[in-house]
């Protein structure tokens, strides 16, 4: 059955206090949804909160989906304080960008930890309690480097086809049952997560963390956070398999097909 309403649901959220996180909360609370949101940032989980209409019932936890048992912590205690629980959008990510060869295993771990561990933390916290309602849904955020992959961004390719690859074999465990699994794989969308990556450049001719900031928020991103979450929220009430956010992530998701390896000799490297 997967969700046929927000009306009187309750939905967890993680990475809640900035961009698509913030506003998937702020539409859910218009559409009736009661909401517990959670961030590593208390001020953006502060201004989430300010978002959201007044009577909405909310908790929020100031919580790292990197760790396990604080993800398992936060999951019990929004099933105890709400009552029940019916999605879990595994929305909180963060990027590193530089080479393969010169990227530290340390950058690459902390990546993997939340982009692709948060999600796997998330699905297997929240699962007994969506078990326990009659509507659920799992909605894993990946990214249409997800599809395609891009020089300078291997450990975020590798973590978000990682979540992909899990969401639908998630998805296909689950058929059959009342939970709905979507992998939401948006373009390029107007959030602070290139604003607040790690950047690693690989020599003095490399474009400068600051610049590849101003190329993706001038050049890339189409998207409001506003307008994704209304189309994330869309595609969970239709349990879409995947869920491409964008006329962008539409488009390199039909050049992949057509060319699923030869659009690599497309991708260069951006220097000076």
């Amino acid at each position: 059955m997967a969700i046929t309403s927000f009306q009187d649901k309750t939905a967890a959220i993680t990475g809640a206090g900035s961009g698509m996180g913030q506003q998937l909360a702020a539409l859910l609370s218009q559409r009736g949804c009661n909401l517990a949101i959670s961030d590593v940032n208390e001020i953006g989980l502060a201004e989430t909160r300010n978002l959201l209409v007044p009577g909405t019932k909310v908790t929020s936890q100031l919580l790292d989906v990197a760790d396990r048992q604080a993800m398992e912590d936060w999951a019990a205690h929004v099933n105890q304080e709400h009552g029940a629980v019916h999605m879990i959008f595994n929305n909180a990510g963060v990027s590193v960008t530089g080479s393969a060869e010169h990227m530290p295993y340390e950058d690459m771990e902390w990546l993997m930890d939340i982009n692709f561990w948060g999600v796997v933390h998330g699905c297997k916290a929240f699962l007994p309690y969506l078990r326990e309602t009659d509507e659920a849904a799992i909605i894993n955020t990946s990214s249409i480097f997800g599809t395609i992959a891009v020089p300078g961004q291997s450990a975020y390719n590798a973590s978000k086809f990682a979540v992909r690859g899990y969401s639908f074999a998630l998805r296909q465990e689950l058929s059959g049952t009342h939970i709905g699994v979507s992998c939401v794989q948006p373009g390029g969308v107007k959030t602070n997560i290139v604003n607040a990556s790690r950047y690693i450049p690989d020599d003095n001719e490399s474009l400068t963390k600051e610049e590849v900031a101003e190329e993706f928020n001038t050049r890339l991103a189409r998207l409001t956070s506003t307008e994704a979450a209304e189309i994330i929220l869309k595609g969970v009430l239709k349990n879409k398999a995947r869920i491409l956010v964008g006329n962008d992530a539409r488009v390199i998701s039909w050049i992949e097909r057509l060319a699923p390896t030869a659009y690599l000799k497309l991708m260069k490297p951006r220097r000076h």
